[in-house]
């Protein structure tokens, strides 16, 4: 077969998925970008009224914008203050020789696979001013530590932040585990044999050997981050008083609840902007570390 009839033959292969990509998210993508510069209440049969870039202004005024992107970047700090720990030490567990791993592997992730509707009911549940959380401090004596855990608006976006590490601690031991059965035996082996104890061992062989994955987690936690939205709605709706609004909530609110859908638009082109750029940028970033590695190596 020719170079010709390969590329033929590999376009062809390619046009469904390419087709189905375009109609999932590239078609919608640019229809949002489209419909932020129009003033449109969302009914199908009323025509869109060119409106400029003043739906950008009504964002960038609304002061509950830049407090939704403080809170983006709360969940993105406690992506890798608690989760990124949390989950690599999961991973650990759940890939060391120890008994009974599989029924931790197990239960560590049950709260990925929940559909987050039911863990956000639960945790509302839980967590409510007589709920079962406060309701165990009042037992043990701790009375002084109980709160409204999601109606104070101090404490409100902390539970969430929280909750949502709970949520995808399991999914992402999953990734860090599968990095670690990837590093061969033999490495730890030889370490054995020169006198490293475990400790030695994570920091020399498994860190440096887990870079790749770290890569694709810390990719992940942002681009996740950003687009955090059902365990808040279900949770606090966004409340109390905006104080766990996100880009993605406010962006509901706008277009489904007040039918101001040329901001929604203009929040959703922020969000799909802000998502391209930061993970180009820290591709970007971890590329131009990995090339300067090899040019170190190399002189």
């Amino acid at each position: 077969m020719n170079k010709r009839k390969a590329y033929g033959a590999i376009a062809i292969l390619l046009l469904p998925g390419l087709l189905l990509y375009t109609i999932a998210f590239i078609y919608p993508a640019i229809q949002t970008v489209y419909q932020s510069f129009f003033d449109w209440n969302g009914i199908f049969n009323v025509p869109l009224t060119f409106d400029g870039i003043n739906n950008y202004k009504e964002m960038l005024d609304n002061p509950n914008f830049y407090r939704s992107l403080k809170n983006v970047g709360l969940f993105i700090a406690a992506s890798f203050v608690l989760i990124l720990p949390i989950a690599l030490s999961l991973a650990l567990v759940v890939t060391s020789r120890m008994r009974g791993k599989r029924f931790f592997k197990v239960a560590f992730f049950i709260p990925s696979i929940l559909p987050l509707t039911s863990v956000g009911l639960m945790w509302q549940f839980l967590l409510k001013s007589d709920g079962l959380v406060n309701k165990l401090l009042e037992m043990f004596g701790l009375s002084s530590l109980t709160h409204d855990w999601l109606g104070e608006p101090a404490l409100a976006i902390y539970t969430v932040v929280v909750v949502n590490a709970w949520i995808y601690c399991g999914q992402n031991m999953i990734i860090f585990a599968s990095g670690l059965v990837a590093i061969p035996d033999e490495i730890y082996e030889a370490a054995s044999l020169d006198g490293a104890n475990s400790f030695h061992k994570l920091k020399h062989i498994t860190l440096p050997l887990m870079k790749e994955i770290f890569k694709v987690f810390a990719v992940l936690a942002v681009t996740q981050s950003i687009r955090v939205f059902g365990q808040i709605y279900v949770i606090t709706g966004g409340g109390p008083n905006g104080a766990t609004d996100v880009p993605t909530t406010l962006l509901y609110n706008e277009a489904f609840k007040f039918n101001n859908f040329g901001v929604g638009n203009s929040i959703g082109t922020f969000m799909i902007v802000a998502a391209l750029v930061v993970t180009v940028l820290m591709n970007f970033l971890t590329s131009s570390r990995s090339r300067a590695k090899k040019k170190g190596v190399q002189a």
